[in-house]
């Protein structure tokens, strides 16, 4: 009997214990609750693992490495996303087909596949479900969430079931933030209409993809955290932050990324070649009035220093530019995608080479040409914040329906 989109969004979840302020559990990822359950959820199954350097344990394990080792799950295939299983290549970049030298499991590549070619990689590894867990960072424009997207969508066409083990969304769940996509920009950094600051897990989301964007369902369980909040940060838990991506070094880039990351749009560094990425922005002939002119504007739970630095890679490869560092000190009041805004429209003022990127790569981020357009036609931050409320209004409305964490 086929199920119901209903019946499938209802599928065997394993439901996160409430946590009261007078009791704070331990947090337990939706990993450690699948082994602790003796991964009952896979009895009797072949099984194939979606996830990269960040699918680890409390003791950082690696979580293919456990689970090849136990004898009550029967792991048969690795599936690597961008930047690949082992986590060695670089953004836009992936590891390709290989076998694990240490379990011996065939890590099949993912990047850049979807539909019935990535359903053809999941039917030729002979696995019977579809198990997805890596570590996100909150914004529409990292790829692991589109990746868990096509795997999901894969999954179904290859008539496979499909597992979401869940992990904190490391800058909160407390709200969504910024854009929506308009579905004619939908690009693998945005492939469905989602806030670019969504505000949700990875289960979460699985849940929203299934019941939203599927055309047809696929056969979904998610695996649920206990102990964590809504309106806690990733510090707060005192779980090992492993860069889910070269460019991610700490939960501090994170929190900057979903407004920073606009400037890959841009002909300035967005700090790639640093120690703080997305932190440190700049340009060639950029001085001080960058900063003195954004901390003008009194944004929320941030400061602007004037910086000076060398990216060793990327934009002004070797060059000594100018720009300005982010200091977050109130991350409560801070808004990523506003102070995102308001840096591209200030570094337009003051900078007079100031440039879009050629193939108007800001309009796949931020997904659509609003903000380009408005900013170059002279709109301030709070113009071009206030032509997204009504989309972000109606996605708070969806967003909603698929909360699972007080």
């Amino acid at each position: 009997m086929r199920l119901s989109r209903r019946n499938l969004l209802a599928s065997a979840t394993i439901a996160a214990v409430p946590v009261t302020p007078q009791h704070r559990e331990p947090l337990h990822t939706g990993f450690e609750r699948l082994a602790a359950d003796g991964y009952a959820l896979l009895s009797g199954q072949k099984v194939g693992i979606v996830t990269n350097p960040t699918g680890i344990t409390k003791d950082t394990r690696h979580i293919v490495d456990v689970m090849h080792e136990d004898p009550r799950v029967k792991l048969t295939a690795v599936f690597g996303p961008e930047h690949g299983f082992r986590g060695t290549a670089q953004a836009g970049g992936s590891e390709g087909r290989y076998d694990d030298p240490a379990t011996g499991l065939p890590v099949y590549d993912t990047y850049l596949k979807s539909g019935r070619p990535l359903a053809d990689i999941f039917t030729t590894s002979g696995v019977d479900t579809i198990v997805f867990d890596i570590q996100d960072v909150g914004a529409r424009f990292y790829t692991y969430i589109w990746t868990l997207y096509d795997c999901m969508e894969a999954a179904r066409l290859a008539g496979k079931k499909f597992v979401a083990l869940d992990r904190p969304n490391p800058v909160t769940g407390r709200f969504a933030q910024g854009p929506v996509l308009h579905k004619e920009f939908a690009t693998f950094v945005g492939r469905q209409p989602i806030a670019q600051a969504h505000g949700m897990t990875v289960a979460e989301l699985a849940r929203l993809f299934n019941g939203e964007f599927l055309s047809t369902p696929v056969a979904l369980e998610t695996v649920l955290m206990t102990g964590w909040k809504r309106a806690q940060f990733y510090d707060a838990f005192g779980l090992p932050w492993v860069p889910p991506s070269p460019n991610m070094p700490t939960p501090d880039t994170a929190l900057a990324y979903s407004g920073t990351c606009m400037f890959e749009g841009t002909n300035l560094s967005e700090g790639r070649g640093t120690t703080r990425p997305f932190e440190l922005l700049g340009a060639d002939g950029i001085d001080g009035r960058w900063a003195a002119t954004v901390s003008e504007l009194g944004l929320p739970g941030v400061r602007f220093r004037e910086a000076y630095f060398a990216p060793t890679f990327s934009k002004f490869q070797g060059e000594t530019i100018g720009g300005v560092q982010v200091h977050v000190h109130d991350r409560a009041a801070y808004d990523p995608v506003r102070t995102g805004i308001a840096l591209l429209v200030t570094a337009r003022k003051v900078w007079d080479g100031f440039a879009w990127r050629s193939d108007h790569w800001i309009d796949k981020l931020t997904g659509s040409a609003r903000v380009r357009t408005m900013i170059d036609a002279g709109a301030g931050t709070e113009e071009v914040a206030a032509a997204w409320q009504d989309e972000l209004a109606a996605f708070q409305g969806i967003r909603k329906k698929y909360l699972l964490y007080k």
